[in-house]
Formats: structure tokens, sequence, C-alpha cells
């Protein structure tokens, strides 16, 4: 009982609360949906337990369950990992390279950022993910993009499932209660007959079931291979995007030097060592990272400082041409500005015709940005 209490403590236990959310709320139900229909789909009118296919199909549903829903809790409950409050590096001097959060009472450590939701800085910060209600970042980035992979192979799985109950049983003994479509399938007929009919409402759940899975396959897929690119490239969403603006202001002013991501091992291989590790613990601390030859443990953060000024001395603008009025998902600004929305709980500026915004990080068709009121008082950032 000791060894019990000493393993849930109270702070696991506050942790818990991350599941009172929309994200996790859609989510877990969606795998619930999917993986309760996929099971009695199987057992009661497609592959039963009694033949040796059945069985194995059987254990390798339950086995997508288990490891989907373990590496989903990992990302959530495991977090990435905070930089320690009022952290500093251990030679003074550096802090010249580093810049310094207010909220957490502490200096960002290389690659970290600070979130606004989780309110702490994030080691190594890919995203603030509502789906897990939690940032993806160095200590949960393995767990995430693993479950990344196994959802959408559950849900092929769960789909031929879907697919091949429909196709043996729709022709072969379902009533709509007006008519008994009677075709020639020996090839799909079981004997003996299942003991519960597959009736309306059970064809109607394994439609609505099919259309998750396959919604989830093709969302979450795409969500993947965005993961699976950075990782190879050793690199976050935001570093990205850090990546992209110091090409920008190179070129910009004409300079002459070339900005070398310094976190590239230089082989994808061992790019995918830094995240990927056989025990399951990512390498390092979160704090100090490998770096390629020719850079050192602050040229990102020296790029960022660069930027930082930059902004300040360049002014980019944008000018508003459209009133938007802050909506999640914009009915009136057409169909693609619509599907294009993304999952993020920021929240979005209220803007007017001929008002000015100041990018800091863009999407395809979304952008961070500032909202610029007068010359000298930007708001805070958020999402346009």
């Amino acid at each position: 009982m000791g060894t019990f209490c000493s393993v849930i403590k109270f702070e696991n236990l506050q942790e818990l609360k991350r599941l009172c959310h929309w994200g996790p709320i859609i989510a877990l139900g969606v795998i619930a949906i999917c993986s309760t229909m996929a099971m009695i789909d199987s057992v009661l009118w497609y592959w039963p337990l009694h033949t040796t296919g059945g069985s194995v199909n059987f254990i390798m549903l339950i086995n997508w369950t288990v490891m989907i829903l373990y590496n989903y809790f990992n990302a959530m409950f495991v977090g990435p990992g905070f930089v320690p409050l009022g952290w500093k590096p251990e030679i003074s001097q550096d802090t010249m390279y580093l810049q310094y959060c207010k909220v957490c009472q502490a200096y960002k450590a290389p690659r970290s950022h600070h979130c606004r939701k989780c309110n702490r800085c994030v080691m190594k910060m890919d995203h603030h993910c509502p789906w897990i209600n939690n940032c993806c970042g160095y200590q949960n980035h393995a767990s995430f993009t693993l479950f990344l992979l196994l959802a959408p192979l559950g849900c092929i799985h769960a789909a031929f499932i879907f697919v091949m109950t429909m196709y043996t049983q729709l022709y072969n003994r379902l009533s709509f209660g007006w008519n008994t479509v009677k075709i020639d399938m020996s090839a799909a007929r079981r004997d003996p007959l299942p003991i519960v009919p597959f009736g309306l409402a059970a064809f109607a759940a394994t439609l609505f079931a099919l259309g998750l899975a396959l919604g989830t396959t093709i969302a979450v897929g795409m969500l993947f291979v965005i993961q699976m690119k950075i990782i190879l490239r050793n690199k976050t969403s935001i570093e990205s995007w850090i990546e992209e603006k110091a090409k920008d202001r190179i070129q910009y002013y004409q300079l002459d030097e070339v900005f070398v991501f310094p976190y590239d091992m230089g082989s994808r291989w061992r790019n995918f060592k830094q995240v990927f590790t056989w025990s399951g613990i990512p390498e390092g601390d979160g704090l100090e990272w490998p770096v390629r030859e020719g850079c050192h443990q602050y040229s990102l953060t020296i790029e960022q400082l660069k930027q930082k000024a930059d902004k300040r001395v360049r002014s980019v603008r944008y000018k508003v041409i459209e009133d938007y009025s802050g909506a999640c998902c914009p009915l009136n600004k057409g169909i693609k500005t619509f599907f294009t929305s993304p999952c993020t709980e920021e929240p979005r500026i209220q803007l007017q015709k001929g008002e000015f915004v100041l990018a800091t990080r863009g999407l395809r068709y979304w952008l961070y940005g500032d909202k610029i009121l007068d010359d000298s008082f930007i708001e805070v950032r958020s999402r346009l």
C-alpha cells in the first residue's frame, strides 16, 4: 500500500485535469468508438473467435488499442519537460546569448520557448497540441509521433473490418423493414448464422465508425508525415520558421553570410536517434544539445536575437484588406479558409480594414502576428 501511494502522488492526480478538455474528450471518444465497433463487428458478424484467423484478428485489434492509448497518455501526462524555474547557464557570460522569461524568472535555454497555455518555458518546444491538452517537446516528442503513426494504422485495420462486415452482411440477411435483399453471396455466408442479426442500427453504427476511421487516417496520417519531416532534419515546427526568417533576413539585407541550422547532425539516421531511442528516454537533458561542426550551443539563440532586433528596425507590416471578426472558423471567408483553420486554442485577433499587423510566424493560410495599435504599443501575440 505504501508503494502504491508513493507512485500516485497529488501532482499525478492534478494532471488528470488534462482529460477535462474538448481535445482529449474527442480523441479518446474516436478511439473508443472505432475500437469497440471493430471488435463487435469482428466477433458477431465478420470473423468469429472460434476460428484461428478471428482470434488473431481480435488480438491485433486489442494490441492496436493498447499501443495507441499507451503512447497517447504518455504524450499527455509525461509532458514535454519544462525549463527549471530560475534556470540560468553555468557560465554567467552565456546569458548575453539568451532571452530572459519574466514569467518563469529564468533564461530560455537553447531550443526552449515559452508556452502561454502551459505558462512555462518548454524544452525543445514543437507546438501546443489541443488533442493531448499539452505541449509536444523534448520528453514526449517520440510518444506523440508514435501515436500519430499507430492511430492511422489501427484505423486502417478497423476500416477493413467495417467494410468487410457490411460487405458480408448487407447482401446476406439485412432487412431494413421494407425489403430483404436476396443475392447469391455464398462466399460471404457464415455457418452457423450469427446469434445477433445485423440490423439497421448495426449498419448505421458501422458506417459512422467507418467515417471516423477514414477521417482519422487521413488527418492524423498527414500530421505524422509533417512530424517525420522535421524529425529527420532534427528540427521543430518553431525552428523551421526561425530558419525561414533567417534566410529572409540575409536575403533582405544582402549579407555575406550563410545560416547553418546547428542541430542538424548531417544524417537522417543520426537525427532520428535524437528523438527515438531504445530506452524510450530522449538523449541529453533538454538544456544542452549536440551541434554540428562549425556551430556552437548558442548559434540558434543568437539568430533569434538578431531577428528580434530586426523586427524592431524593419517594422515589416501587413495592411488588413478585409474586416475579420476573430471567429475561430470563419464561415464567411470561403471554404478553403474554413477548412484550413489551425487546430489551436489561441485567440484570433479581431481586425478591421486599414489596420496593420506584424507577422512573426506563418502557416500557408494563417499567421501568428501582432496587431499594431500605435507606434508605441503592440498587442500581445496571437493568431490572425
